[in-house]
């Protein structure tokens, strides 16, 4: 592997920025469940899907890490996200120092908490949620090039984000709203198992059409990059 030296490109600061503002947002939304009619009932949702208010920005970030790995490698990509998830922490003691400082506006400080100051069991879920999804995506991702080579980015994309999508899914549900608030005392009792089944299902479908659908994007933005840093970045730094 050839080593990415100097000063960084626009390129990785930009992507990189994007992950982090799209994880930044994902965590303060996280807590928020929201409704979409659609015109044809399905199995188990019915005709509204329900999905957490993250789950748009949640997805950008993977939009971002798959362009990454792409450019500029695996060990690249990981170090992205291990320090995101590191940086999760930072967030968190930010908002919560805020909360837990003295108000001009008591009444405001109220409504300042119950918007910002995430629950326990919401922390918990998404955190464990992003360490392993997005842990998984970069390794798939990966893994995938290795035996297609610098073709069928679309199958890299869809395919590691579909899975590690499917993955942060579950987990942030199941431990977000069911195994945390059955176990631990958050103010909020444990979603029962179909409304838990439908948040899953509700947040993955989401989530698998932003995968396909933000395909062109992620040709665009490697074609776009490569253009300018060199027709070799993908392979050269591709360990």
């Amino acid at each position: 592997m050839t080593q990415h030296r100097g000063a960084p490109t626009i390129a990785q600061v930009a992507l990189i920025g994007l992950f982090v503002a799209a994880l930044v947002t994902a965590q303060l939304t996280a807590s928020k469940v929201l409704a979409f009619d659609i015109p044809v009932a399905l199995p188990i949702t019915g005709a509204q899907l329900a999905l957490p208010g993250a789950a748009l920005a949640y997805a950008l970030t993977f939009l971002a890490s798959d362009c990454y790995t792409e450019l500029y490698g695996k060990r690249a990509a990981q170090i992205v996200v291990n320090v995101g998830f590191a940086l999760n922490f930072v967030v968190l003691a930010l908002v919560w120092s805020t909360i837990a400082a003295p108000a001009a506006d008591p009444d405001g400080a109220g409504q300042f908490a119950t918007v910002l100051g995430a629950s326990t069991n919401i922390v918990l879920g998404s955190l464990l949620a992003y360490v392993i999804s997005q842990n998984w995506d970069v390794l798939v991702f990966h893994r995938i090039r290795e035996y297609t080579g610098s073709e069928k980015l679309w199958l890299r994309n869809i395919g590691s984000t579909a899975s590690s999508q499917a993955i942060d899914t579950i987990v942030f549900v199941a431990v977000g709203f069911v195994l945390a608030p059955a176990v631990l005392d958050v103010g909020m009792d444990p979603l029962p198992f179909q409304a838990a089944l439908g948040l899953m299902i509700g947040q993955y479908l989401l989530k698998f059409a932003i995968a396909v659908l933000d395909t062109p994007v992620v040709y665009a933005i490697v074609s776009l990059v490569r253009s300018r840093e060199g027709a070799e970045t993908g392979e050269t730094h591709m360990a």
